[in-house]
């Protein structure tokens, strides 16, 4: 088949977050306009200048496991367990029957970040060589009494490819697979990186996403000095307010979502429900975060996927809720799109995902445009000169049949993806 013809659809959406831990329980979350962003429940947060968070309460991964894949528990992080997590729902959304998929054929793609340590695995390492040597670190003491502290399959747990390594075993995936260590946008690189696989005709089915979970107080101290974190403690579920006059940080979330991916001839030899296709894709760096790197990534995309501005639905912002950053990504969509395209902001419902937020973004707009309504971005009230874009603050109905969502790292990294309504 030429290359030209191979076209890339959605057909499954596996999601896990704060507002809801499947398709369904999402979209209906976001319907309803709800927040999951509250007073941290997982530790005591009162040490932190920041004690709220997108925390997903109850989370326990053994429901999404067989009894054999159970095993594999202890050798994974919890950013780990949320993909596989999201990666069973995904299946079970697309109706999958994997003994009906050849496995050579069957790729895994993810995009991860920095998987943080807990602090049980190796605070007690750590206090040994602190308490014996109370001034700096002492090698030989660390080689002696703090090492044989740190469990023997440590590292394992904590390794980025963790997430793409065990979704693959537990699905006997035989395909391509990758980790986009990109942070913020690794899971829409990871989303391009797929397309272009299946594009190539060297592979049929995909499972591509992203999970993080930073929830714990060294992450969190570290959110902190780096200053990105609201402190309106007393208000979580409207802290965040991206590209209002009013934002002053973002809030961790945790989750992920994993999408199938696949050729469309394959999706529909298997009678696939099909919510939306990837048309175009975009990748820049933006130096300097001046706007003009982002503008071009929405460019390039629009450009693979043969349409105008003008024909865009709506733009799936990152919406950070960063005074500086707010503003860099608002100048670039203005670039692009002016004031006449509306923009949608999910992170002050679950807060920002690190690596899970591109697909778990993603899917949110497929989610859309299935139903056929955008739901707000919750909290804005007060424009900013400085973000010039049009806000989505009520729900509104989906008019046209593509949308770009846009995402980046706060080095610059830019990328961006035109879907188009499946019909």
């Amino acid at each position: 088949m030429p290359l030209a013809n191979r076209r890339v659809v959605f057909t499954g959406i596996g999601v896990v977050t704060s507002i809801g831990m499947d398709a369904a329980a999402f979209w209906d979350g976001l319907a309803r306009e709800q927040c999951g962003i509250k007073t941290i429940q997982a530790f005591d947060p009162a040490p932190l200048k920041t004690r709220f968070a997108g925390e997903i309460v109850g989370f326990d991964a053994k429901g999404y496991l067989s009894k054999e894949g159970r095993k594999s528990l202890r050798v994974m992080a919890r950013s780990v367990q949320m993909a596989v997590a999201a990666a069973q729902l995904a299946l079970d959304d697309g109706k999958v029957d994997k003994a009906k998929l050849d496995p050579t054929r069957f790729g895994v793609e993810f995009g991860a970040g920095l998987i943080p340590s807990e602090l049980t695995e190796l605070g007690l390492a750590s206090h040994i060589c602190t308490e014996e040597n109370a001034h700096a670190e002492d090698l030989k003491i660390w080689g002696a009494k703090g090492i044989p502290n740190i469990p023997p399959l440590w590292m394992l747990k904590y390794l980025p490819n963790m997430l793409a390594c065990h979704v693959s075993i537990l699905h006997n995936a035989q395909g391509p697979n990758n980790s986009i260590t990109q942070s913020e946008v690794g899971s829409l690189l990871a989303l391009a990186e797929a397309n272009r696989i299946l594009r190539r005709d060297q592979s049929d089915f995909f499972l591509v996403g992203g999970a993080d979970s930073k929830l714990n107080p060294l992450s969190m101290t570290r959110q902190e000095i780096f200053g990105q974190l609201s402190k309106e403690n007393d208000t979580p579920s409207q802290a965040l307010k991206p590209f209002d006059l009013r934002r002053n940080g973002t809030a961790i979330g945790e989750g992920g979502a994993v999408l199938v991916v696949e050729d469309l001839t394959h999706a529909q030899n298997r009678r696939a429900t099909i919510y939306g296709e990837m048309v175009g894709f975009g990748s820049t760096f933006d130096r300097g975060t001046t706007g003009r790197g982002l503008a071009r990534a929405i460019r390039v995309a629009l450009d693979q996927a043969q349409i105008k501005p003008s024909e865009v639905d709506h733009v799936n912002a990152h919406g950070l809720s960063s005074v500086k950053l707010d503003a860099f990504e608002a100048r670039g969509i203005n670039e692009v799109f002016g004031t006449s395209v509306p923009v949608w902001a999910l992170k002050p419902n679950i807060g920002t995902l690190g690596a899970g937020s591109g697909t778990t973004e993603l899917a949110a707009s497929l989610l859309a445009m299935k139903h056929g309504v955008l739901p707000p971005t919750l909290n804005f009230a007060t424009p900013d000169p400085a973000c010039p874009v049009q806000i989505l603050t009520k729900a509104s109905p989906i008019t046209k049949p593509y949308f770009v969502k846009i995402g980046y790292t706060d080095m610059g990294q830019c990328a961006a993806v035109v879907c188009r309504k499946w019909e």
